[in-house]
């Protein structure tokens, strides 16, 4: 049987100590394992922010997963590509450590194919914060006044121009359900506006700031 080592990771101690987000991510890899033959022969868990392009530093967990990979012949299976990185750089030293990855929500993803996932994600979020400065510089042309970091009128431009940075990838899928849009931002690596995954509530909110239906 061909063996694999579970990475899972969370970004706070908040989501370590709850172990909802643990618990989640540690199903979803044991089904995968199931359905593609795996056994998990160790699991690494980490609580740490994935941002960084020198993650690895402070991210002993993987670095651990990676060396038993390497003198097992297994594979390091996470839950989801952002559970793993959001760092094309990052990313791509990890493609390169002459070790197999596999993301259980992709199934079909060879080191390759996740490779070009984080680029496109990398490139998808350049673009979400290009038109989020867009955005905040036609609310200044408005004459809106932006006033302090903390106001609540800075704090609404922002969360409207972030809502509409987004608006090109969420439009076109916002008849189906909340926690199915959450899913396709989570895959697809986009964050937040406060660089969390995204859940129901937010995306009704986002959905409420774009002025589309759900």
């Amino acid at each position: 049987m061909k063996t694999a080592i579970a990475y899972i990771r969370v970004s706070t101690q908040k989501q370590g100590k709850s172990g909802l987000g643990l618990e989640a991510q540690a199903a979803q890899i044991a089904a995968f394992a199931a359905a593609e033959g795996f056994e998990i022969i160790d699991t690494l868990v980490e609580i740490e922010t994935g941002k960084g392009a020198d993650a690895l530093d402070t991210r002993p967990q993987l670095a651990t997963a990676l060396e038993i990979a390497r003198l097992t012949g297994s594979t390091v299976v996470v839950a989801k590509l952002d559970r793993l990185t959001r760092d094309v750089h990052f990313g791509s030293g990890l493609m390169q450590a002459k070790v197999a990855f596999r993301i259980a929500d992709m199934p079909n993803a060879d080191n390759f194919q996740i490779h070009i996932m984080l680029a496109v994600a990398e490139k998808e979020r350049e673009m979400i914060s290009a038109r989020t400065k867009a955005a905040l510089a036609a609310a200044r042309e408005r004459g809106t006044k932006l006033g302090s970091p903390t106001s609540p009128a800075l704090l609404r431009d922002r969360s409207s121009a972030f809502a509409e940075g987004l608006r090109a990838i969420v439009a076109p899928i916002a008849h189906l359900p909340t926690r199915a849009i959450a899913a396709h931002l989570n895959e697809r690596g986009i964050t937040t506006a406060t660089g969390g995954d995204w859940q129901s509530m937010t995306v009704c909110r986002l959905l409420d700031r774009l002025q589309v239906a759900a």
